[in-house]
């Protein structure tokens, strides 16, 4: 509807919520401002309550400061009531009078789900186009009207959806807020605790329906995630790049993004190696292996050693040694912190020889003196305590004392362990007694190899067990910090209770990183990144089908509480073999609560996705779970078969595909991706360097890029110009897959080779 009566009245409607949310951005601002110009004056207490407000109007002023942008998306007219204005975040006026919705409160819900059958009380839904401020389109659903789409499907504001589906691609993923589905709804605001899967195939929006139910969680419970965060862990660092501005554009900020190599902090596992290797490296084998590497760092020698403390010498017994380490052991705590206290019970072991020896050799001389003088004992005066510690000090620093005592429990890092395991095949075999030979040659690689994904969760199974490797300041200084970190936490607690903001987006912990110049002031995310034992309130996984039973022990470890979003499809699984979410999540199977499946296709035309399904199952990988696809465009494939692909070949094609984009959306827009098999990747870098215009590698920042199949997972683009489809598919039915159903407009295709079975 664009009846310019009815776009004037919406107009003024928006403009008026528009003026609330200014008021509010300027009103916090300047109670913020009042607060802070009072300085850092009065009792502690006074100072929290004054930091706690600050922090309070400051998080709400910068929330309303991120949502400008289609700010108003609908309305809904219940049978019975006034109609309700849905939107980004919810917004009261001066008066307490609500005049927008959050998206993500239950008020809303029917904006999503109402359909003609089940119209949920409502009489009527309309769908606000804005460019900017300005109403430019409305599109208004009355559900009195019965009507069935064609195959049953129902879509909600079809005409605001298939626009937002027909927009160029830009190169970050957009918010679908406004255009939410019915079935995207229901996955979004779904109550399981623990893991929720999303099963759902190319262009169902399986991506975007995660981050708006992470969006919806920390909207819904708030307080609980505030303290925790949220982690979202991506297949790569451009997908991150490309999601990246989802969730600020629904106004949360407070979440951590990574891949599973950028997982630890200060590691950086970028190197490559054969699939055949990663995958070895998932195995849960490797559990014990570590455990009894680890283990073996702690070792009671054959027979006693003698260790030279001056003039004296002391033995230190494999009993003592023995007795040591289990008491260290029963203290549950990871190798290098238990090391503190099996070195105090053999310290204490020797001090106490040492200091028998020194009695008796005192005792000795002092008897040798008395009968030389004619008396029959002289008595001395001693200071044991003080004669105690400092023995105990001068054995510590005893370099012989400090070799005998390392060489039973060995301080080691994590990364150095596993560059031993790797480096040296003796000690590897002693604890890969459940590996084949041929498993253990193919792991060998020099100390000085970079590490890979694979090895992350490796050394965070290490890291878990080893614990820090402490330092000289370590200990004193890190008690410290939480000794005045608790402190700090506890009055800003006392100050968020006096003031009534518990339910506010400020939390005690936010509070205390903020105060006191001995806490460092960083982001709750930050915080959380920067800490390899953080664990999140919820943790987000996409393209779930490829993580290793390994890797699933790593993300158990970061959310104890098991409140996980999976998000995958198994007919884009790089390799074939298990073929169910049960066996694919491994370790974490007994927590799975929920599967759902998105089966309906917004993105990619059904020509495309009818050809992708077609050559899957020719090659035995059948989709278990294929979509139906709502758009039709007969033109939107081209296949040609060329003698090279060479530089002129590949001018002609890109230049055809930038006139038709350029035709469709206008002057320069849209945007191309070239996508090859991995092998391929190299020769055509040198072969797209020498065309007139640039193509970049860059997926997010470059209007034409070329990458390969495993990169452009989770991407999409306007056109995609596929090259030799068959040595894509050798190595992965799942990546031809996925390389063949990125594009929403054109899949050009160019091959030398034939083409893969079931390509029509």
């Amino acid at each position: 509807m664009n009846d310019s009566a009815e776009l004037a009245r919406e107009q003024a409607a928006v403009d008026s919520i528009y003026q609330v949310l200014d008021d509010n951005r300027t009103r916090y601002r300047q109670q913020q401002r009042a607060i802070e110009a009072h300085g850092a004056t009065g009792s502690p207490q006074n100072r929290s309550e004054r930091d706690v407000m600050s922090a309070h109007l400051g998080d709400q002023a910068a929330r309303l400061e991120g949502v400008e942008e289609r700010l108003v998306f609908g309305q809904i007219t219940p049978l019975k009531g006034e109609k309700l204005y849905i939107g980004r975040v919810g917004l009261q006026d001066r008066n307490h009078q609500q005049v927008l919705m959050d998206w993500r409160a239950k008020a809303a819900t029917p904006f999503y789900q109402a359909t003609a059958r089940h119209p949920l009380g409502m009489a009527s839904r309309r769908h606000i186009g804005l460019h900017r401020r300005k109403v430019i389109s409305l599109e208004d659903e009355a559900f009195n009207i019965s009507h069935a789409r064609k195959e049953g499907i129902e879509l909600q504001g079809e005409g605001a959806l298939l626009a937002a589906l027909q927009a160029e691609r830009s190169g970050r993923m957009g918010d679908i807020v406004a255009t939410i589905q019915g079935e995207q709804d229901r996955i979004i605001r779904a109550k399981t605790s623990q893991i929720l899967v999303i099963q759902g195939g190319p262009g169902t929006g399986k991506t975007a329906v995660a981050l708006h139910r992470a969006a919806f969680l920390l909207y819904e419970q708030s307080e609980r995630l505030a303290k925790s965060g949220v982690l979202i862990v991506g297949p790569s660092p451009a997908f991150l790049r490309y999601i990246e501005q989802v969730l600020p554009a629904l106004g949360e900020t407070g979440v951590v993004s990574t891949t599973i190599s950028t997982l630890l902090p200060a590691v950086r596992a970028q190197a490559t190696e054969h699939p055949k290797i990663a995958a070895l490296k998932g195995d849960l084998r490797w559990v014990k292996l570590i455990k009894q590497a680890v283990r073996s760092l702690q070792r009671v020698p054959d027979c006693p050693q003698t260790i030279s403390v001056g003039a004296t010498k002391l033995l230190l017994a494999p009993q003592t040694v023995r007795e040591a380490i289990k008491h260290a052991r029963l203290s549950a705590k990871p190798h290098n912190q238990a090391r503190e206290i099996f070195v105090t019970q053999v310290l204490d072991a020797l001090t106490d020889q040492y200091l028998d020896i020194e009695n008796r050799r005192e005792r000795e001389q002092l008897a040798s003196a008395a009968s030389a003088a004619g008396l029959e004992e002289i008595e001395t005066v001693r200071d044991d305590l003080s004669e105690r510690a400092f023995v105990r000090e001068e054995i510590r620093a005893n370099i012989n004392a400090r070799r005998a005592i390392n060489l039973c429990w060995m301080p080691y890092s994590a990364q150095n362990l596993l560059r031993r395991l790797y480096a040296y095949p003796a000690f590897l075999a002693r604890f890969a007694k459940e590996f084949t030979l041929a498993e253990q040659e193919i792991l060998y690689r020099p100390k000085t190899a970079d590490f890979t994904p694979a090895d992350v969760p490796l050394l965070d199974e290490l890291a878990e067990l080893l614990g820090e490797v402490p330092s000289a300041n370590s200990s004193s200084s890190t008690k410290a910090a939480r000794q005045v970190h608790e402190k700090e936490l506890s009055r800003a607690q006392a100050a968020i209770e006096a003031q009534g903001l518990g339910d506010g987006i400020v939390s005690a912990t936010m509070l205390a990183s903020r105060a006191g110049e001995s806490v460092e002031q960083i982001a709750l995310s930050e915080r959380a990144y920067r800490d390899r034992s953080w664990t999140y309130g919820h943790v987000v996984v996409d393209e779930a089908q490829e993580l290793s039973p390994m890797d699933w022990r790593c993300l158990l470890r970061r959310c104890p509480s098991r409140s996980f979003t999976v998000v995958g499809d198994l007919a884009q699984r790089i390799w074939g073999g298990k073929t169910g979410w049960k066996e694919l999540l491994g370790p974490a199977a007994s927590a799975l609560e929920e599967e759902a499946y998105l089966t309906v296709c917004y993105r990619t035309p059904k020509e495309i996705m009818d050809l992708a399904e077609s050559v899957s199952a020719a090659a035995g990988r059948p989709s278990p779970y294929p979509v139906q696809a709502v758009r039709n465009d007969p033109g939107c494939l081209v296949t040609r078969q060329v003698a090279a692909i060479d530089s002129p070949v590949l001018e002609n094609v890109i230049k055809e595909e930038i006139v038709y984009l350029d035709n469709q959306l206008g002057k320069g827009r849209g945007r191309i991706a070239l996508i090859c098999g991995k092998n391929d990747f190299a020769g055509l870098r040198d072969i797209c360097s020498q065309l007139p215009f640039r193509v970049g590698i860059d997926p997010i920042s470059e209007r034409v890029c070329l990458l390969d199949a495993v990169t452009s997972k989770g991407l999409e683009f306007d056109s995609v110009i596929l090259l030799e489809p068959a040595h894509i598919g050798k190595q992965s039915v799942g990546n031809l897959f996925v390389a063949m159903t990125r594009p929403t407009r054109h899949l050009v295709t160019l091959h030398t080779e034939p083409l893969p079975a079931g390509w029509n």
